[in-house]
Parts: C-alpha cells; structure tokens; sequence
C-alpha cells in the first residue's frame, strides 16, 4: 500500500471522508522556534491533503498530515474549510517549479513538494474542486501555468482518454463487423453457387440417364 492510500485509510475513511489528492512538502522557511523545542517527536514527513466528505452537502477540506520517523501512525495537524482558502501562489507562470503558497483567513504557508509534478498535480485537483464546492468567493489563483487550471487539466486529460480509448474501441468493433458482415455475404453467395451448381449437375445428370 503507498503512503498516499494510507493515508486515506487512516486519517478520513474512518471520518467518511474521501481523499483527492495529496502532496508531500515541506516549508521553504523554517520556523523562528524549533520544532523539538515544542515537544514534537523528531524527524517527520508533512503531507498536504484535500478531501471532501461523502456524505451531502459536501464538505471539502485542505489538512496538514504528519508521519513521524519510525512510526507507521499518521497524525492530523492544521485543518481548513475550502471556503478558508483565500489565494494559492504557483511562484511561477512560466515554468515548472515545486515551490507554492497557500494563504488562508488565519495561515500563511510557504512550501516546497517533493516534486514539480506532484505539485502540479495537487494545485489542478484543488483549483478543479474550488471550482465545483466552494461555497462563498473562490480563492485567487497567482502565478499559476495556464495548463493548471485550464480546460486541459489532468482529470479532464483523464476523461478525455477514456473517451478516446471507448471511441477507438467502438471503431475497431463497428470495423470488424463490416468485415465480419462481408464474410457472411460472400459464404452466403457462396452457398448459392454450390447449390445452383448441385441443381445444374443433377439435371445434366438425369438428362444423360434419359
């Protein structure tokens, strides 16, 4: 099982919570008091997660995961609404980069994913549910490729392979019928052809007896 599933498993199924997406980071700046000074229990992984309740009306939430060294445990730290959610920065418009900020009514967090991909995948999963649940003013997204929040996002890139994979199979099914179609005309012909000639030869044949 990868970490992301359980993660899902632990932390929201439980909750009858369903979980989108997550991403693993840390912060670009660190903290002013350490975190072993606060009691913490050392060397630990944070992932950033979306989920979204399953049952109506919807409730989606943004949570900071925690793993800590040596523990299979995964424990919940911070959690926001979506409508807490008040602008997500990309950093950069212009190119790939694992570096992004979420501003909330009462955070501000500076991350870095352990990845461009993974961030980019985290920042069209939120910006697509943002745009189906969130209730009140939608976030700002800055700084943010156009291809992350556009029409060509991964979950329409997704559908759009379904439907291509189902079109091409419905074509090769259309095709093999037509050929299928076609053989069993021509056998059919066929048929006919031996069945005049049977009738051709048994006349000549009573013709010669007579």
């Amino acid at each position: 099982m990868s970490v992301k599933s359980a993660i899902n498993k632990a932390v929201f199924i439980p909750h009858d919570e369903k979980m989108l997406v997550a991403a693993q980071v840390k912060r670009r700046t660190k903290k002013k008091i350490p975190f072993l000074a606060t009691g913490g229990q050392g060397d630990y992984m944070t992932f950033i997660c979306i989920s979204v309740t399953n049952k109506k009306p919807s409730c989606v939430s943004i949570t900071k995961v925690k793993q800590f060294q040596g523990s299979s445990a995964f424990a919940k730290r911070s959690q926001w609404t979506i409508d807490q959610l008040r602008q997500v920065n990309g950093i950069d418009s212009n190119k790939d980069c694992p570096e992004f900020d979420l501003v909330f009514e009462n955070a501000f967090d500076q991350w870095v994913a352990c990845s461009a991909g993974e961030k980019c995948t985290f920042i069209q999963i939120l910006h697509h549910t943002c745009q189906r649940y969130s209730s009140a003013q939608k976030p700002d997204f800055v700084n943010c490729q156009s291809k992350l929040l556009g029409g060509n996002s991964i979950l329409h890139s997704a559908a759009d392979s379904v439907t291509s994979a189902v079109q091409k199979a419905s074509q090769a099914l259309n095709e093999r019928g037509e050929r299928l179609g076609r053989a069993e005309e021509r056998t059919a012909d066929m048929m006919n052809s031996a069945e005049q000639f049977s009738v051709t030869a048994q006349k000549l044949a009573m013709k010669h007896k007579c």
